[in-house]
């Protein structure tokens, strides 16, 4: 038996969470969301005329972040109109950060093996309907082959439950297994470039070891930053009971180095705008205490799963209507984050966002070592119900057919274009021509290895006006050089960035 399992969840708990590495961060002995009093701040009223609201839009424009107080100012506007020039400026603010593309990517599960009991979670350990798997080492290589060989992902999420056998030790060997495939396609091969990890808080040792394993972004949701509903979905006996824990992980991730962190709220659980004003709380409080923010912000919305009332039944479930508010006002309140919209949603709500979103996920399975079977969704198989099942050349088509280009570019993480460095060069809307740049090169390899012939004919429209765009508005240098790397790449060559 491995000795990991042989652990009672106490003593593991006793192992994980190291206090010290809690309370350092506190200001005036308190974490962010008591000193900021986020219920106080909902409650007052704010100044929303037109002119008051234009100062605040000025700000997101210059790539500011919102006081809470703007924030919650924005959240009062009942006026149509207004948010209708909301929605104008998050597009423009998306389109000076991250130019005019949208990245891809997609979800390997790892592991459903968990020792928490969330109300919401299909994954919860005494949902005994749930089937229950680890993946081995040559079943994540499968998988992977499956993603990058067949389909033509670059990059992945790789998800892990909460549980002993899925620790760091676990998490190092599954990065290795998949940056080791290369997988031959039509005309050069593929791999994975970027392995994201969202699996449970960790101390700053074990980031460490991630950091040097190669770990790309390290995501964690807070899930709600209110600290009662917390309690009451979270059991208190569960190490993910532990809110100050979860609350501060990103923090020692900064701490050990992983300077690129995605966080975000699992909208439905509480009051939506709470929840937005805990995200902002997050973002200022890290960019405070290290000058770096979250790359990216995930808004994932309650979604039905096994076992779990809550996830149907909770009195905070958002509408649709009041889901466009949030995705508005995360581009809007932290202009610089990546805005990551998933396929918990349906294809109506991702296609209303793709003027402000910077990535979604396509081809999606969350069935723990799913890619290598035919995917039919049932509860008792994977967390929760997708929305979404489009293929990743569907997707691709459509976003070419409205005018956007994807982007398999993971090239800033290899480049040193992370934490500080990239926060300047988001700010300043450089970054946005690097991504450019290097989304046309990554696309033009992916219409030659996987395009189906319609989705090639919708590429290459696309493709071509932005080499144009290019040419009238980037240096000669610049433009002399992709034309380099696009012919070589057209040739066969592969992974050329910028």
């Amino acid at each position: 038996m491995n000795p990991k399992n042989t652990l009672t969840n106490r003593e593991w708990m006793d192992q994980v969470v190291k206090k010290d590495e809690i309370s350092k961060y506190y200001t005036n002995n308190k974490n962010f969301i008591e000193s900021n009093n986020l219920g106080t701040i909902l409650e007052e009223k704010y100044n929303t005329s037109t002119e008051s609201i234009r100062k605040i839009l000025k700000k997101s424009l210059a790539i500011e972040t919102l006081s809470l107080k703007d924030l919650a100012t924005l959240m009062q506007i009942e006026d149509k109109d207004m948010w209708d020039e909301m929605f104008e400026v998050a597009r423009q603010i998306k389109v000076k950060v991250y130019n005019n593309r949208i990245v891809t990517f997609a979800p390997i599960y790892m592991s459903n093996l968990c020792v928490n009991n969330c109300e919401y979670c299909g994954f919860k350990k005494e949902n005994n309907m749930m089937e229950r798997k680890i993946l081995t080492m040559d079943e994540v290589v499968s998988e992977t082959k499956v993603l990058a060989g067949l389909i033509g992902h670059k990059r992945v999420i790789s998800v892990y439950g909460e549980h002993p056998l899925s620790d760091a030790d676990y998490i190092i060997d599954t990065l290795k297994a998949m940056y080791s495939v290369k997988v031959p396609t039509k005309n050069g091969f593929s791999s994975i470039r970027r392995a994201n990890i969202n699996a449970a808080p960790m101390s700053i040792d074990d980031l460490e070891r991630l950091k040097v394993a190669g770990i790309g972004t390290f995501q964690v949701f807070q899930e709600t930053y209110h600290r009662n509903t917390y309690e009451k979905v979270h059991p208190q006996d569960t190490i993910k009971g532990n809110y100050e824990w979860r609350l501060y992980c990103m923090h020692r991730a900064q701490e050990a180095g992983v300077d690129d962190v995605g966080i975000g709220a699992l909208f439905g659980l509480y009051d939506w705008k709470y929840e937005l004003l805990g995200i902002l709380s997050q973002s200022i409080d890290l960019e405070k205490q290290f000058g770096i923010g979250p790359h990216t912000i995930s808004a994932p919305r309650l979604q039905p799963a096994s076992d779990s009332d809550l996830s149907t039944h909770s009195k905070h479930i958002v509408n649709d209507e009041d889901y466009k508010k949030i995705a508005v006002l995360i581009r809007l309140a932290v202009p610089y984050t990546g805005l990551i919209i998933t396929v918990r949603e349906s294809p109506e709500i991702m296609k209303s966002l793709y003027p402000i979103m910077t990535q979604r996920d396509a081809s999606s399975n969350i069935k723990i070592g799913g890619y290598e079977e035919s995917f039919n969704q049932s509860e008792d198989k994977q967390q929760f119900m997708l929305g979404d099942d489009s293929s990743l050349d569907q997707v691709i088509r459509e976003l070419a057919d409205m005018g956007y280009i994807t982007s398999f570019c993971t090239a800033g993480y290899r480049c040193g274009r992370t934490g500080k460095k990239i926060m300047k060069l988001l700010r300043c809307g450089r970054e946005g021509q690097f991504c450019k740049l290097n989304a046309i090169l990554t696309f033009r390899e992916w219409l030659d290895d996987f395009a189906s012939p319609g989705t090639k004919i919708a590429g290459e429209k696309i493709i071509n006006k932005e080499i144009k765009q290019v040419k009238n508005t980037f240096s000669t240098d610049d433009y002399n050089k992709l034309l380099e790397n696009y012919n070589l790449i057209e040739k066969g060559e592969r992974d050329l960035y910028f």
